[in-house]
């Protein structure tokens, strides 16, 4: 029996962003059954998950189960197709915009998100925010794009993660990346000594003494902005996942949407 063809959802990727996307998701063994779900679809319905904040249980019923776009979605983030597809936007971003396709300067900064009963046994808490949680930490290039993200109890310190963060940003790029502006929560000799480790220069961007309300750091405010546009979808504003795996996959599905919608974007107002 045909199924009649659903309406399509804001959260649909078009025509030209399919294009993109579709490489990276065609994950088949040479002894893979046939298809059940289009790949089209379950990314639309992950997209949807990913914007809402809905439990997989509660996917609408017109895309496919969801126990079908959940075991896709765990393949694809256990195989890296997300991070692979923010590497390349990254690049085709940079290059539009006239810039190397590897940065030579990145800005590390975190973030904590409350926890839920899904992640409640890995939670930390977090005395400077004030709540229980996970804290996304977050390096990006200077014009925002993302780099890499580490998921961690929200009672890590910023300071003891410059090590992996660093190592990480200089696998991601290759290696050019020299020099890291922080704020004063990585303060000290050892977050220095760890980012020089790995040929990173730390620069701390301090607040000014004579402080008047809202005050905008240079360079600082690029990777506020990347967690701001990152809050817009609903599923990584909160931990509702069990494995900090997956609460990383799914930061990468949200980032990878962002940075293709704004390539379609630009690629389409060019002459």
């Amino acid at each position: 029996m045909e199924t009649k063809p659903r309406a399509p959802y804001p959260t649909d990727v078009t025509d030209d962003e399919w294009a993109f996307v579709a490489p990276y998701l065609a994950l088949m063994r040479p002894d893979a059954p046939r298809r059940v779900h289009e790949p089209r679809e379950a990314y639309d319905a992950l997209g949807w998950i990913v914007r809402a904040g809905a439990p997989w249980r509660l996917l609408l019923t017109n895309f496919p189960p969801w126990l079908a776009v959940y075991q896709q979605a765990r393949r694809w983030i256990g195989a890296g197709c997300f991070e692979a597809m923010v590497d390349d936007l990254r690049a085709l971003l940079r290059w539009t915009a006239g810039r190397a396709a590897a940065p030579t300067a990145a800005i590390l900064d975190s973030r904590t998100v409350r926890s839920t009963p899904e992640s409640g046994a890995r939670a930390g808490w977090d005395g400077h925010k004030r709540q229980t949680g996970s804290k996304i930490h977050l390096a990006v290039d200077t014009l925002g794009h993302l780099l890499v993200l580490r998921v961690t109890p929200a009672d890590a310190q910023d300071r003891e993660q410059v090590a992996a963060l660093a190592a990480a940003v200089r696998e991601a790029t290759g290696a050019p990346v020299e020099l890291a502006w922080v704020d004063q929560g990585y303060t000290g000799d050892e977050p220095a000594a760890a980012a020089a480790a790995h040929g990173i220069r730390l620069e701390v961007v301090k607040l000014p003494e004579a402080k008047r309300g809202f005050v905008l750091l240079p360079r600082r405010w690029v990777v506020e902005r990347s967690f701001a546009l990152a809050a817009r979808f609903r599923r990584p504003a909160k931990d509702d996942e069990r494995l900090p795996e997956t609460v990383a996959g799914l930061h990468f599905v949200a980032f990878a949407g962002l940075m293709l919608h704004r390539l379609v974007t630009s690629a389409a107002e060019s002459p």
